[in-house]
């Protein structure tokens, strides 16, 4: 697979994990708490596609990196939020399970473009 068939396929996948956030934050409490964690993960779970998508169209290796990182960081805040949710049972264990288990991937993609960024390849 070539780069760009890559990209097109990780910004398709991004934009799917944003959908299922989205729809995820949607189930969780109306509790105070619940509201803050809602706001959380769906800020950072969409932010990830988002970020992506605006690397893809950067004006520079230097904007690319950048994006790239900031993907990185929202993606290990959305695992961190996803443990608190399983934490907590606020879902059903296996439903978790698989958003956390596509979170994870996403968060290791992305540390893997970032180390490939920063060693000039």
């Amino acid at each position: 697979m070539n780069n760009k068939d890559f990209s097109k396929q990780l910004e398709y996948r991004t934009k799917l994990f944003a959908i299922r956030i989205i729809k995820l934050s949607g189930s969780l409490p109306h509790s105070t708490e619940g509201r803050v964690i809602r706001n959380q993960i769906t800020k950072s779970g969409t932010s990830i596609g988002a970020n992506y998508r605006e690397a893809n169209r950067g004006r520079s290796k230097a904007d690319f990196a950048n994006k790239i990182k900031i993907c990185e960081s929202e993606a290990s805040e959305t695992v961190y939020w996803l443990d608190i949710i399983a934490e907590l049972s606020w879902m059903d264990s296996e439903e978790i399970q698989l958003i956390l288990s596509e979170a994870n991937e996403l968060l290791a993609i992305f540390t893997s473009i970032g180390k490939k960024m920063k060693q000039g390849r």
